[in-house]
């Protein structure tokens, strides 16, 4: 992607993992950030024009899709311009580790994320939902010792807060993909690096027998990976979905683009999201410009 000389929204305040998937893109692509204080209202400073892209989560390991983040991908004029995967380490921290704590808070996919544990150690406390894990931190930070947070080890010691305990989910391995998502016409000209992936939005014709067999059949017959396809109500119809497609390689390819062709005459619907590097754990790219 070239280099932006513009503003780059995340979920914040300064701690979220928003905010640390942020500072990747950051480093290379954008002379600013500002953070928002929720997914919706990130997504929608791009949209109103007062931020140049947003990074936001989109699935989680454990938990699975981040509703908001689909749904405006559907809704409003935007196009994924990269993805990240981040290690997601949960700390539970407060501005006293030997006080006993009555009030844990943090955002509702942390606190989901570690249900087992809460339920192990602290099965009677009060679980407060906050607007973000960094936002948590704060809360912890500016009010009783004995209000503990879940955010990451970033946010505690930003906020100055003392670590209880780490390594909090249900699962080893949690992690959230992140997406960098900007105006369309900021990925004219892009370009394949061989090492891709094409997000897309596909519905299928109403009342037709075998209609998702056709529409992943296309892929099969060309041998086109797919990584994840994930239904959501079309927000018109009860029973009726639109399907979230990850598949393998660039749209600008050959046997994606003819995929794609196909596609047009079976599909009800069809949305390109875009096209981008694929995100290694811990690392990430943008698509060229």
């Amino acid at each position: 992607m070239r280099q932006i000389s513009g503003t780059l929204a995340y979920l914040g305040p300064a701690g979220t993992f928003s905010h640390q998937a942020a500072q990747q893109w950051l480093q290379r692509d954008f002379s600013a950030a500002q953070d928002y204080p929720s997914v919706m209202e990130t997504i929608m400073a791009v949209v109103n024009n007062k931020a140049d892209a947003a990074v936001v989560p989109v699935e989680n390991s454990i938990e699975g899709s981040v509703a908001v983040t689909m749904d405006l991908l559907l809704q409003e004029p935007l196009h994924i311009l990269g993805e990240t995967i981040l290690d997601i380490n949960h700390c539970l921290a407060a501005k006293n580790k030997d006080r006993t704590l009555e009030i844990i808070v943090s955002h509702p996919q942390a606190l989901a994320q570690c249900r087992g544990y809460l339920q192990k150690h602290y099965p009677n406390i009060k679980i407060q939902q906050a607007d973000s894990t960094g936002r948590a931190a704060q809360m912890a930070a500016n009010n009783s010792p004995c209000l503990g947070a879940i955010c990451s080890k970033y946010a505690a010691n930003l906020n100055r807060l003392e670590i209880i305990n780490e390594n909090l989910a249900d699962s080893i391995n949690n992690q959230t993909r992140f997406l960098l998502v900007g105006h369309r016409k900021a990925a004219i000209g892009k370009k394949a690096t061989g090492h891709d992936k094409t997000s897309l939005i596909v519905g299928l014709p109403h009342d037709k027998p075998g209609g998702l067999y056709e529409i992943l059949s296309e892929f099969a017959q060309l041998n086109i990976n797919l990584s994840r396809i994930e239904s959501r109500p079309n927000k018109k119809d009860l029973g009726h979905y639109l399907f979230y497609i990850d598949c393998q390689g660039h749209q600008l390819e050959t046997q994606l683009a003819a995929a794609i062709s196909s596609l047009k005459s079976k599909a009800s619907f069809l949305q390109i999201l875009g096209s981008y590097p694929v995100g290694r754990n811990g690392s990430q790219d943008a698509a060229s410009t």
